[in-house]
């Protein structure tokens, strides 16, 4: 009898004992692992003078951390002093040219001239070009190309999505459009683009000369020389007399 009870006892001990250590199994089980931190990459410094952005974006909130995670349009919308450029993208200024979902579809270098840029212009022919739905798809695609180029390295000649092509020159604070427009501020960084502000509306109508690309001879490193454009005839070169 005593050994029969001797067993129960030491089996309710073992299921007891089990019975706590059970939760505890579980909880274990359960805690999730830390999951690692992946290294974040600090975002570029805007280059220029770029104090007066910070301002006029600091009432709102708006960082440069928020307008990276932005696409181009949503981007622009974020900074005051862009809002005509900004319309004329839009369909602001005209309703029949909104080109912002081609843009968001870069990536895309966006020279955006602020609303004193827009100022120089005569009001008259600013006016004409709104009425104008080519004139002013044609003045926006002018001022985009496509590419993710920062301020050091955006120097060069550029075909523009208007099909004529922007002269850049300069680096990181100092860069210069068309050797008239200056970036004032520039290499802000969308989802999808960089932005560069101007202080000149770029003119389509008086592009740079376009680059005209040469060949090589294989193997000789030479130019190739240029061909004539003038026609030249198919007939036959008269027989030698005699």
């Amino acid at each position: 009898m005593k050994t029969r009870t001797s067993r129960a006892i030491g089996m309710s001990a073992a299921i007891a004992a089990i019975a706590v250590s059970l939760p505890l199994a579980i909880t274990a089980q359960a805690d999730p692992s830390p999951t690692p931190t992946a290294d974040v990459k600090p975002l570029p410094d805007w280059q220029g003078n770029c104090d007066p952005l910070r301002a006029e974006l600091a009432p709102s909130g708006v960082t440069k951390e928020n307008l990276a995670t932005l696409p181009v349009g949503q981007a622009l919308a974020k900074i005051p002093s862009l809002s005509t450029f900004t319309s004329a993208v839009d369909g602001g200024l005209n309703p029949a040219v909104n080109v912002v979902p081609v843009l968001e579809n870069g990536p895309y270098v966006v020279f955006a001239p602020n609303n004193d840029a827009f100022a120089k212009l005569d009001p008259a022919a600013l006016d004409a070009i709104k009425a104008d739905p080519a004139a002013l798809t044609k003045l926006d695609y002018y001022h985009v190309f496509l590419g993710l180029l920062g301020p050091g390295d955006i120097a060069g000649q550029r075909p523009t999505q208007e099909g004529a092509e922007v002269k850049v020159t300069g680096k990181d604070g100092d860069i210069k459009v068309n050797d008239t427009a200056k970036v004032i501020c520039g290499g802000i960084q969308t989802a999808n683009a960089r932005i560069y502000i101007l202080d000149t509306v770029l003119d389509p109508n008086s592009p740079p000369e376009p680059i005209t690309p040469t060949t090589s001879f294989a193997g000789t490193g030479k130019p190739a020389t240029p061909t004539s454009t003038t026609a030249t005839s198919t007939e036959p070169a008269p027989a030698p007399a005699g």
